[in-house]
């Protein structure tokens, strides 16, 4: 009878440990695959859907791009997971290894840009919705904004206090009602300031290209601002030479070279 008793309870723990393996696995599966969408409000979810899904996103770890500025390309490389960079034109290196932020001038040519605020800037431009699937961000449904006869919802991010060198930075988000595609992007610059700003700028997105199941700006147009809204093109963007991929860039690419300058 110990013998038998001794059996059925070994079997009732293998059984047991079975169901708790199977229970942990569902549950690793469901943090990794659908609880990463659930966490977001249902109109930025539906933009994210529509550029091929933030949990698609969140598997990329390589970010590249290219942008033709008046002394050539400037190409910018981000390790999406450590955000380190590496902004390199032909007067200027400008790189984040994820601790050292630093800068190199090219062929004796003098840096005159702000180093600090450009870091990140065009990557957070270029990738968005993605981008503000963050940590430390809120969303609030913002006044539709209304351009050429057609209305576009908004979608209104802020920070938290501790995100960032500007979290007083507001961005909106308008998107199609029909097909969740952004449409439309109004920001504000408060770096170096206390304090929000109501002075929005706009960009309109209306020029997309799928890459690696993603769809990404081709480019940009900044317009004018009249009365707090978008009047006529004012420059565009575009982009060149784009990768997106979920294998890691190599970090010797962000290390500081020899003769660079830090900045603090």
């Amino acid at each position: 009878m110990k013998k038998l008793l001794f059996v059925f309870t070994v079997a009732l723990l293998f059984v047991t440990c079975k169901e708790n393996e199977k229970q942990s696995t569902v549950i690793e599966k469901l943090t990794k695959e659908d609880i990463t969408t659930s966490i977001y409000p249902e109109n930025i979810t539906k933009v994210f859907d529509a550029h091929g899904g933030i949990d698609n996103w969140n598997r990329m770890k390589t970010l590249s791009f290219s942008v033709n500025k008046t002394n050539g390309a400037e190409i910018t490389t981000t390790n999406l997971k450590t955000r380190a960079e590496l902004i390199d034109t032909p007067t200027f290196a400008s790189g984040f290894d994820g601790r050292t932020l630093w800068v190199n001038k090219k062929d004796g040519n003098e840096y005159k840009g702000n180093a600090k605020f450009y870091k990140g800037l065009m990557l957070y431009f270029y990738a968005l919705p993605f981008i503000v699937g963050d940590d430390g961000i809120m969303y609030e449904d913002a006044e539709p904004l209304t351009f050429d006869g057609k209305t576009y919802p908004g979608v209104l991010i802020s920070y938290d206090s501790d995100i960032g060198v500007s979290p007083n930075d507001q961005y909106i988000i308008y998107y199609d009602a029909d097909s969740g595609q952004m449409q439309w992007l109004a920001y504000t610059v408060t770096y170096g300031r206390e304090g929000k700003s109501d002075k929005f700028s706009y960009i309109r997105y209306n020029d997309w290209k799928s890459i690696n199941s993603l769809i990404l700006p081709n480019s940009m147009t900044w317009y004018k601002v009249e009365e707090g809204k978008p009047t006529e093109v004012a420059r565009v963007i575009e982009f060149d030479d784009v990768i997106i991929s979920e294998d890691a860039p190599e970090n010797s690419i962000f290390g500081m070279p020899e003769g660079a300058k830090i900045i603090e």
